[in-house]
């Protein structure tokens, strides 16, 4: 078993890992994307417990408590789908550790790395899910925006 590693084994085991690179990379901008949305939507559940606590009108304070409702349930699955979009570019980083380390020492570990990058994209393929899931939930409630009018509202910044 000799350690030393050849400037060509060097070079191929770069070339193998920059498919997964490519998926990191893809599954970083997916974080992005949904701590983004997280943070929209726990700044608009806030706006909502102001507004819900400053409305008298027992029906209007219900529609609002029922908007809230439904945010805390997004920040919810949003949560669900960055932990298992985590977990997978974590797997992803494994994979990468595994390419190197199995090159480095000569280690005939490919099936664990087939393991790592089919458990990374079943990972990835649940956080969409989730992700798809909350899209849909988004969608699906606009129209309670529509059920309290505007001017019936107290403004969240106004000192009444």
């Amino acid at each position: 078993m000799n350690p030393l590693i050849t400037a060509t084994d060097l070079a191929m085991i770069i070339q193998l890992s920059v498919a997964p690179v490519f998926l990191l990379a893809g599954v970083a901008g997916f974080l992005n994307v949904m701590s983004g949305r997280l943070g929209r939507i726990v700044d608009r559940a806030r706006v909502v417990e102001v507004r819900e606590s400053r409305l008298n009108d027992p029906q209007l304070r219900a529609v609002a408590h029922r908007e809230l409702v439904v945010l805390w349930r997004r920040v919810n699955i949003i949560n669900w789908s960055i932990g298992f979009c985590t977990a997978a570019g974590l797997m992803v980083c494994t994979l990468i550790v595994s390419l190197f380390i199995g090159g480095f020492w000569r280690l005939n570990i490919g099936s664990w790395i087939v393991g790592f990058f089919v458990l990374a994209l079943v990972l990835l393929i649940v956080s969409l899910m989730y992700f798809l899931k909350e899209v849909q939930l988004a969608t699906r409630t606009l129209r309670i925006g529509k059920e309290l009018p505007l001017e019936e509202l107290p403004s969240v910044f106004s000192d009444d």
